[in-house]
């Protein structure tokens, strides 16, 4: 089934059920907002959040510079990853200058079939929503060594902090948090958000937190030199 879809690229990747706070500067975004908000459909009000491949979509605000910032370059279905994330509006603060600030919740994946600057002022694309994700029994599996894997990485990252406060029961959504807060590269997230199902995300999941254990673990073994902790500590 697909449909069209206002979206927004950004230089991150949104995962269904996490929160993306968002703040709305360009013209064409606030429009977006306030078609949102005034819409009478029911249901959620959401859009779709892409991935730029390169580059940024937006220059950032600059409070001091009166001057108008040139428009950015057309965005084409090349520039983008081809799996995106909706993002669904749950609290918008409008600015007495105009602005937003919105927080919005990941809520379902699609794939762009095509992109285009129609009518309206912002970026529309052709999307196919990818099935939902059920829990079968190999992700019921894999879920508890996802889930210790993710601690003992946490844990070697942070060692000093709490590992994890609350543990999702879902094996589905333990995979989405696992993709959205390790440290991984932009095209390693997008590879995940694009997983065919839940078991699929987090047996890839396994061996990339297993490869980033060992190398925070090899990291951390490496002696300091004893001439580093002779230096003076810096001022900055």
């Amino acid at each position: 089934m697909s449909a069209r879809l206002p979206v927004f690229p950004l230089g991150m990747v949104l995962f269904p059920g996490l929160v993306l706070p968002l703040h709305i500067f360009e013209e064409r975004y606030r429009a977006l907002v306030r078609e949102l908000v005034s819409s009478p459909v029911d249901g959620p009000h959401e859009f779709g959040v892409v991935t730029l491949r390169r580059g940024a979509e937006a220059p950032a605000p600059d409070a001091d510079d009166d001057q108008p910032a040139a428009p950015p370059a057309p965005v084409g279905a090349d520039d983008l990853y081809p799996v995106g994330c909706t993002a669904e509006l749950r609290q918008v603060t409008e600015l007495p200058d105009g602005r937003f600030d919105i927080m919005t919740v990941g809520r379902r994946r699609f794939s762009i079939r095509d992109v285009a600057q129609g009518d309206e002022p912002y970026l529309t694309a052709d999307v196919e929503w990818l099935p939902d994700e059920t829990t079968d029994p190999t992700a019921e599996n894999l879920a508890p060594r996802a889930l210790a894997a993710f601690r003992t990485y946490l844990d070697l990252l942070r060692p000093d902090t709490e590992v994890l406060d609350a543990v999702p029961a879902d094996p589905t959504v333990l995979s989405h948090l696992i993709a959205a807060t390790a440290q991984l590269t932009t095209e390693e997230r997008q590879s995940l958000l694009a997983a065919p199902d839940t078991a699929s995300r987090l047996r890839a999941e396994l061996k990339l937190l297993n490869r980033e254990a060992g190398l925070l673990a090899r990291v951390r073994a490496v002696p300091v030199p004893l001439s580093d902790l002779a230096r003076p500590a810096s001022p900055n």
